[in-house]
């Protein structure tokens, strides 16, 4: 069982293409950015972080609305249920499309498309009277909203990889941290005459800001048109030297020479490159996004009935639940600021921060399987806003770096995928574990944390856990 050999399994190709992409970062960089200097991909920093932070913020104000408006449409349960399962469904296949195409067309063009169709989305369901508009509102966003997604290629773009986790970190605190501020103020607008109109324009409003901060960037861009090379780079087993890896970045592939002189449309390129990460992720990458899905489920399984499982065994009133919850997504919020002297302690090995970070997960799963008191329950709940949250991030960093220093928003539109998969086989897992115990759904997962901590482990002996050390 293989964990990719640029990043899970030999240290020897993998290995040497990383080493080699680090000590060349400024070849890269004019590949990605010829215009932009290392001042100004820092001043870039802060404004993505800002995007991250606005972009919840408009979303979590709408988002804890929508099965009221629904169900004021005369909606049955049934109904709603389906619309609404409609945007994973969409994300699930859009994903890896998006991904792919800010890999071809570029980040910046992009992010501003994704955040303007968006708009029109949240814009459409502020004017809905009807179902049909309904449903017909969450399309746009439903392919469209992948604006975090695309700020996390981004970000991986402008910083070495040995900051990378840091910074991507820091912008999932930003977008947590709207995502705790949204709900609130979405709260008190619905409580005005027209309250659903105005908080799908104020939402709207953000999104276009949003736009406008993308213009505003300092920022130039080419298309990556090197992705295919790169991916059949990952493909070869055979080991790599150092050598090998500067001459084929300082010299075009015949494959380049043909796509420079008749150049390909957007649209088969992004088909080219999906054809090749299919046959990476299924031949190479596919243990790296199994851990995923095992660690995604596993949480969702320990939300699914959290709020129920509490006032069955200790009484507790759903609105002290919803406070414990809002603690839980500050903490977790918080853990974007830890992740660095936690990188440092660990010499910036992901590998072994994701293994020690699932360790604890399964732990703090069974801790609150077995609390016997509330207080229990509320130091578990802690420890693990910060253990899934710096887990989320490795996975991330490790998806990154198995996949190559290009094709990084299919990678990133990928894992969204399996995600994606988590959030439909959820509830159903969620329903039958319920019928054995209010803890069958946290137990459930952390059975399946066990399983995403046997498969890492299984494939240390291979690099030693030193495979993915940034160096």
């Amino acid at each position: 069982m293989g964990l990719g050999t640029a990043a899970w399994a030999r240290p020897g190709a993998g290995l040497h293409d990383r080493r080699a992409v680090q000590q060349k970062p400024k070849t890269l960089a004019k590949v990605r950015s010829p215009g932009l200097s290392a001042q100004q991909a820092r001043l870039l920093l802060p404004c993505l972080y800002l995007v991250g932070f606005l972009d919840l913020f408009g979303v979590s104000m709408v988002v804890p609305l929508l099965s009221l408006h629904i169900k004021s449409l005369g909606a049955s349960p049934t109904v709603a249920g389906i619309v609404g399962s409609s945007y994973g469904i969409l994300q699930l296949f859009s994903s890896p499309l998006v991904g792919c195409w800010s890999d071809v067309v570029g980040r910046r063009f992009s992010l501003l498309l994704c955040i303007l169709f968006s708009a029109l989305g949240y814009l459409i369901l502020g004017a809905s009277t009807n179902l049909f508009l309904f449903a017909l509102a969450r399309v746009p966003v439903g392919i469209f909203k992948h604006t975090l997604s695309i700020s996390r290629a981004l970000l991986s773009d402008l910083v070495p990889e040995k900051e990378r986790p840091l910074v991507i970190g820091q912008l999932n605190t930003a977008s947590s941290v709207g995502f705790i501020l949204g709900p609130m103020v979405g709260g008190y607008l619905i409580e005005l005459d027209g309250g659903f109109y105005l908080t799908c324009i104020l939402c709207f409003s953000v999104f276009i800001f949003n736009a406008g901060l993308i213009c505003l960037f300092p920022w130039s861009e080419g298309k990556v048109s090197s992705t295919k090379n790169v991916l059949q780079l990952h493909k070869n087993h055979a080991p790599l030297e150092k050598t090998n890896c500067e001459v084929q970045e300082a010299s075009p592939t015949p494959g380049s020479m043909v796509s420079e002189k008749s150049p390909r449309p957007p649209w088969k390129e992004v088909m080219i490159t999906l054809q090749n990460m299919k046959s990476l992720i299924f031949s190479e990458l596919w243990d790296i996004f199994l851990v995923r899905l095992l660690m995604a489920t596993a949480v969702m399984l320990y939300y699914s009935n959290f709020v129920l499982a509490l006032e069955e065994r200790f009484g507790m009133r759903p609105k002290v639940t919803s406070y414990l919850i809002s603690y839980s997504s500050a903490l977790g919020a918080l853990a974007g600021l830890v992740l660095g002297p936690v990188m440092w302690l660990y010499k910036h090995n992901c590998y072994k921060v994701l293994l020690h970070s699932s360790a604890l997960t399964f732990l703090l799963l069974l801790l609150y399987c077995l609390a016997p008191t509330v207080g229990a329950v509320i130091f578990s709940s802690t420890l693990l806003s910060f253990s899934t949250a710096i887990g989320r991030t490795c996975i991330t960093d490790l998806q990154l770096t198995a996949g190559g220093p290009q094709a990084k928003g299919t990678l990133i539109g990928v894992g969204q995928s399996v995600t994606a998969v988590g959030r439909v086989i959820t509830p159903l897992l969620s329903g039958v574990a319920q019928e054995v115990s209010p803890c069958g759904p946290p137990s459930l997962g952390a059975a399946l944390v066990f399983v995403a901590i046997f498969i890492m482990s299984l494939n240390k002996p291979r690099y030693g856990g030193d495979g993915l050390k940034s160096e």
